[in-house]
């Protein structure tokens, strides 16, 4: 019962951060503005409810029994009409199905990852290359996972075959093709998406304690790969109780990887909860009090820059790198070979006496420079 409820409380808190999700992501760009992660993200939620209900029914339906852990006197004894038998050929099903169902959830969600530093990277064309091969790493890595986990084995009823023995790799609860067939691939596509935005952290130019603070944000991924690498080491370690350990630290890393991943998205109304208490000074930024646009440079370095792009303009609202996660890069990026560009007005007026005068605090020119 401990377990479940465990299992219960990581799931309600799965939903409770894909709909905060979603509600931060409808706000900020609004139903027709969503994009594939924002609807592969519900899919993740819903292969971890499935993946639940599979790990509950592992033991409530399978007594937690699988082909695993039996000597061959034990095999050979057991009943192919006894209940016992019964459940080891349920719980053996239910395993592949599980870690099937376990891969493509952990896959799915590191897609909806990619696809946000595709959002991140959008100027970027280094890192926009980075972006691309990550999609084809996680694809590529999915199918060989997939196919070990329902073809390393052949053929494909050994799975679940009780007598004879049908080998340590065709029993599903402790293979160790399964666990590593899936431990190795996951670290590191993980590591690879790590890699993607914090090298860049630290050529922005940016406070060192907004830098700290991304570096934090980014990096929660390292939770996850510490949960793989513990679940990897339970199975092979926690002998006749592989089954259920294994189902549970299933579920709790699904949970640290949904959560994991949406933290960058879930960042204003975090810091909207962290200025209510106090620590709003952890989210601060440059002053960006001035009117948009007016006698400001765009792109370059300097007093009172912006980087091109790092801004954004509902209507009069103004909308900082803080506010848009696609932006969360964008502001004080050094680019080589970018424009600086200057916005003014320029308004003549012409008095009674021919002469031209430039209203006070209007700019008399529109200047594009390109910095080489």
């Amino acid at each position: 019962m401990g377990g479940n409820a465990e299992a219960f409380t990581l799931l309600s808190l799965v939903l409770v951060t894909i709909a905060l999700r979603t509600v931060v992501r409808v706000r900020n760009v609004g139903l027709r503005g969503l994009q594939l992660d924002d609807y592969l993200m519900p899919v993740a939620g819903i292969l971890c409810i499935i993946d639940l209900v599979a790990a509950i029914y592992v033991v409530t339906g399978a007594n937690g029994l699988t082909n695993s852990y039996m000597t061959d006197e034990q095999r050979a004894s057991l009943s192919p009409d006894s209940v016992e038998y019964a459940h080891r050929v349920l719980g053996s099903k239910i395993q592949v199905f599980g870690w099937t169902l376990y891969a493509a959830s952990l896959w799915c969600i590191k897609v909806c990852v990619a696809v946000f530093y595709s959002r991140l990277t959008t100027n970027l064309a280094n890192l926009k290359i980075r972006v691309y091969i990550a999609y084809a790493f996680i694809g590529i890595t999915w199918i060989v996972t997939t196919a070990l986990l329902l073809f390393g084995c052949r053929p494909m009823s050994k799975y679940w075959q009780i007598n004879p023995d049908p080998g340590s790799v065709c029993q599903p609860t402790n293979s160790k093709l399964y666990v590593l067939s899936v431990l190795i691939p996951d670290v590191l596509t993980d590591v690879y998406l790590l890699a993607i935005p914090l090298p860049l952290l630290w050529a922005v130019n940016i406070s060192l304690k907004k830098k700290l603070s991304l570096t934090a944000l980014f990096s929660g991924v390292l939770f996850v790969i510490a949960a793989a690498i513990v679940r990897g080491v339970v199975i092979l370690t926690s002998g006749p109780e592989g089954a259920v350990t294994g189902s549970e630290w299933a579920i709790r890393e699904e949970f640290v990887s949904i959560v994991v991943s949406n933290l960058p998205i879930l960042q204003p109304p975090i810091r909207a909860f962290c200025t209510n208490i106090g620590l709003g000074v952890l989210f601060s930024t440059h002053n960006t009090h001035n009117t948009p646009f007016e006698g400001r440079t765009i792109g370059g370095g300097g007093s009172g820059a912006y980087p091109l792009g790092s801004r954004r303009y509902k209507g009069n609202a103004t909308v900082t790198a803080w506010d848009s996660d696609e932006q969360i890069l964008g502001e004080g990026l050094a680019r080589p070979r970018t424009q600086n560009i200057v916005v003014g007005r320029e308004i003549a007026v012409e008095s009674d006496s021919g002469s031209v005068k430039v209203p006070a605090g209007w700019s008399a020119s529109v200047t594009v420079n390109t910095a080489m």
